[in-house]
């Protein structure tokens, strides 16, 4: 590149990063479900489709895509693994459960809106947005369209659901707060850095799907799962990780038309209200023949992100663990079904810019 672009390009990743920062405080600050994800996505895409310069180099991306791993892989621990051996029969019928909904909201995204396999797979995903993100950036598929139909299954869920649940007088109040992991041993995240990095390198090197994530995923999954360490990120590095993913994804909106986001949008909507119909019918058939709580049910089964779900669980005085233990299952199955589907279906390398200006492939097509 000239020399004279490198000090502008400075400027615009700067102004990326500055936006999506504002708009990830904001939501969080409001008390908005995943909100250092959706609010820089949010205000990223809209600066885009502005015509602001968004963008975020590709050594960023890669770094971000590493750290996500290891956020996601702090999910595990000995306890929720322990929950997966207690309700077996109960999460055999999520694990269906999750088959039917991948199937389904694949097959509408790609016969209704035509959105191509690998972005309706990833689209499909009832997993965390930051992976389907991730994964949706490395394998080349639709940035834009994920992006929507992921954040509107979230949306949709974390703000039906609370609200049907304590219409019908299934769940208590919210009476949480955040909690903090202090304490946390330098040496220890030194160690998840190196395992979770190495892991990473291994799998991109192997040239797996999405390999910088998993890799990173599995190493922290296997640490944090197996109680060899106890280590999370820092707040502040955890925040800064999904704000660079969310403008990393906003950035995929740049010349977007009004035309194209309203079909993304009802896409979106579509999906959503056919996951949720998958996940009801089979909460309905566990909170009719098992001993479980339907509340505790309709949250375990929701289709929405793990964390989010969690956060909603404490929220609603339900019970954590058989929540946790059933979207860590999910977690684990959807990880490794999309990963390995994604190796079949992409059939373009990713987009090796780097940039967030980038064209992404388009929604539609064979």
């Amino acid at each position: 590149m000239p020399p004279a672009s490198q000090p502008k390009r400075l400027l615009d990743v700067a102004e990326t990063l500055l936006i999506a920062a504002a708009g990830g405080i904001a939501f969080t600050v409001m008390g908005f479900p995943a909100g250092f994800v959706s609010g820089s996505v949010l205000t990223a895409a809209v600066a885009a489709l502005l015509g602001r310069p968004i963008r975020v180099p590709l050594p960023m991306a890669r770094v971000c895509f590493v750290m996500v791993g290891i956020l996601l892989g702090g999910a595990v621990t000995p306890e929720t693994l322990r929950g997966m051996g207690t309700w077996p029969l109960s999460i055999a019928i999520l694990v269906v459960s999750i088959t039917c909904m991948l199937v389904a909201t694949t097959s509408y995204l790609r016969l209704v809106h035509g959105w191509t396999p690998i972005s309706a797979l990833l689209g499909a995903s009832p997993g965390s947005m930051a992976q389907a993100f991730a994964l949706s950036a490395e394998l080349g598929a639709d940035m834009r369209g994920v992006a929507i139909v992921q954040t509107m299954r979230i949306l949709v869920i974390t703000v039906a659901l609370p609200g049907a649940l304590a219409l019908f007088g299934l769940a208590g109040g919210a009476g949480f707060g955040p909690t903090s992991m202090a304490g946390t041993s330098w040496g220890e995240l030194a160690v998840l850095f190196a395992v979770s990095t190495a892991l990473a390198l291994f799998m991109l090197w192997l040239r797996f799907p999405g390999g910088l994530l998993f890799g990173s995923m599995a190493g922290s999954a296997i640490l944090h799962g197996g109680g060899f360490i106890h280590a999370v990120l820092p707040w502040w590095i955890a925040s800064a990780v999904l704000i660079v993913m969310g403008a990393l994804v906003g950035a995929r909106f740049a010349n977007t038309s009004p035309r194209v986001l309203l079909d993304y949008l009802g896409a979106a909507l579509g999906s959503a209200l056919v996951a949720t119909a998958v996940a009801c019918l089979f909460g309905l058939i566990v909170a009719s023949f098992l001993p479980f709580p339907l509340a505790d049910v309709v949250i375990a089964f929701a289709p929405g992100a793990q964390d989010t779900m969690m956060v909603l669980a404490l929220a609603l005085q339900l019970d954590p663990v058989y929540v946790g233990a059933h979207h860590l299952s999910r977690w684990l199955v959807v990880t490794f079904t999309v990963a390995f589907a994604a190796r079949r279906l992409a059939r373009r390398p990713p987009d090796r810019d780097g940039e967030g200006g980038a064209t992404p492939p388009p929604a539609r097509g064979p």
